[in-house]
């Protein structure tokens, strides 16, 4: 039995030395024993900055480091072949592979066309400013592919808008003349249709057939077993109940997805949800500012609040939690890094508790080295302690501001399982806390190494469980508390 445990397997700074598909198909058997189940690849496809292209400048789909496109054949993650490899590797170790999706955009265009466009307020896209003839990069007819698998190429009418006049060297949001900006999306700026690139135009039937197409060629060719979804609060939630579902019902696969809609407003996230039909998962993002705010509180942060308002809090079955991302490190747009000595207990809530599809960071797992951040200490703890402890009934002891606990009761087919977690922001203390008479005189240690204590549960299997300030104890039926748990 597994519990789904999902790997973002990349970071934003990672070597542009093409070797990431190498080194995860060299990792895979480890991944698998850690306890993931999943594992987010990031796009593999051609962006506009080559080998220097995190994925999400996204230049031509079909190119997934096969042909001398944008200065250089791999991407930053190496070739075609090798990412078929680490695919293969990934499944054969019994993992899932979900493909980074990125539909919102195309960057890096073959040529200019001369469009008829309006300046819209960049603060308020409703608001027009003037109307203007531009230069925009639009005409995407990839030469160095050459019509190998798909024969489509994009034009203006394609998009909605771009950020850049070529004509006069200006950047601003130009909303091409007879098109509209979507009206069911996020409604940051008025409206957030336009991210940046060249925005599709999810209104054009030839866009919607295109991307029909290249998402049953990607499954077919790929192999991949899902995916996650960019920037999806930029585009039509009925584009995506429509292609989610076409996709599904064409391969007959359950095709597991989870988006992205960042917004620290659970109840943007749950509109969204509902209004797609709940295609997909969203990632947890009010959750990861609470980890945020916590981490820069200190002890001024009322524990009892660290789940309130979150997605794994209205919507548990549709929520991927997770800590920091690619978007949150250090130096990126999103940057809200969670405090490192935050992190532990942070990790701890993900992980242990009942609901929610944690999502491991892979900064957080091997560390940044770009920033000397090092890996989370015990986060390969927390990990083991999820498979091996992390089961049955959910008793919650969220009644302290400065430290809270849950206890799992444990699942009788998993012989050994259930635990006690207990956190502080303050000074510490211990919390009594009950897993059942089942525990009767079972001896607990802490899995983390931070206590000494060997623990007897009483007749109804409780305890005192202590925990030191500032530090997250995982208390479970161990034979040692140095942090190796063997599974």
């Amino acid at each position: 039995m597994k519990q789904t445990t999902i790997l973002q397997n990349f970071e934003w700074y990672l070597p542009e030395d093409g070797q990431l598909w190498n080194n995860t198909a060299l990792e895979a058997q480890r991944l698998a024993e850690l306890g993931f189940t999943d594992i987010w690849l990031p796009p593999a496809y051609k962006g506009q900055a080559g080998i220097h292209d995190v994925g999400y400048g996204v230049y031509d789909q079909y190119d997934l480091g096969e042909f001398d496109q944008k200065g250089t054949i791999p991407t930053k993650y190496g070739t075609k072949d090798e990412y078929l490899a680490a695919v293969r590797a990934l499944q054969d170790a019994g993992l899932r592979v979900l493909a980074d999706i990125v539909l919102n955009h195309r960057m890096g265009a073959d040529a200019t066309e001369t469009v008829q466009a309006i300046r819209d307020d960049e603060h308020d896209r409703n608001v027009q400013l003037e109307r203007t003839s531009i230069q925009a990069w639009t005409r995407f007819t990839f030469p160095g592919r050459n019509g190998k698998y798909s024969n489509f190429q994009w034009n203006w009418t394609h998009f909605s808008g771009v950020d850049w006049d070529a004509s006069e060297n200006r950047g601003a949001v130009f909303q091409f003349a007879g098109k509209n900006w979507a009206q069911k999306v996020d409604r940051e700026n008025g409206n957030f249709d336009y991210l940046m690139g060249a925005d599709l135009d999810m209104s054009n039937p030839e866009v919607i057939l295109e991307l029909d197409r290249w998402g049953r060629w990607y499954l077919d060719f790929t192999g991949v077993d899902g995916f996650r979804l960019d920037a999806v609060k930029h585009i039509s939630f009925s584009f995506f109940t429509h292609w989610l579902s076409k996709l599904r019902e064409d391969t007959g696969r359950a095709l597991p997805a989870v988006g992205e809609y960042w917004s620290p407003d659970v109840s943007a996230l749950c509109e969204f949800l509902d209004r797609s039909g709940q295609v997909m998962s969203l990632f947890d993002v009010p959750l990861h500012y609470r980890f945020c705010q916590a981490g820069q509180a200190g002890n001024g942060y009322d524990l009892r609040d660290l789940l309130r308002d979150t997605l794994v809090d209205r919507r548990p079955a549709l929520a991927a939690t997770f800590v920091d991302n690619h978007d949150t490190q250090p130096g990126q747009a999103l940057q809200s890094w969670v405090a490192d000595w935050f992190k532990p207990l942070a990790y701890a809530v993900i992980l242990l508790r009942e609901a929610g599809a944690p999502c491991v960071f892979y900064g957080d797992l091997y560390g940044v080295p770009h920033d000397n951040i090092l890996p989370v200490p015990g986060l390969e703890t927390l990990l083991l302690a999820r498979q091996k402890y992390a089961w049955g009934r959910q008793t919650d002891y969220f009644d302290r501001p400065d430290l809270v606990g849950w206890t799992r009761s444990g699942d009788p087919r998993i012989p050994g399982s259930g635990l006690a977690v207990v956190l502080s922001n303050g000074e510490g203390g211990s919390k009594l806390m009950c897993l059942g008479a089942e525990h009767a005189g079972e001896t607990f240690v802490d899995l983390m190494g931070r206590r000494p204590e060997r623990l007897t549960l009483d007749e109804t299997g409780s305890a005192e469980f202590p925990v030191d300030g500032g530090s997250v104890s995982v208390w479970a039926a161990g034979t040692d508390h140095t942090g190796g748990i063997t599974l």
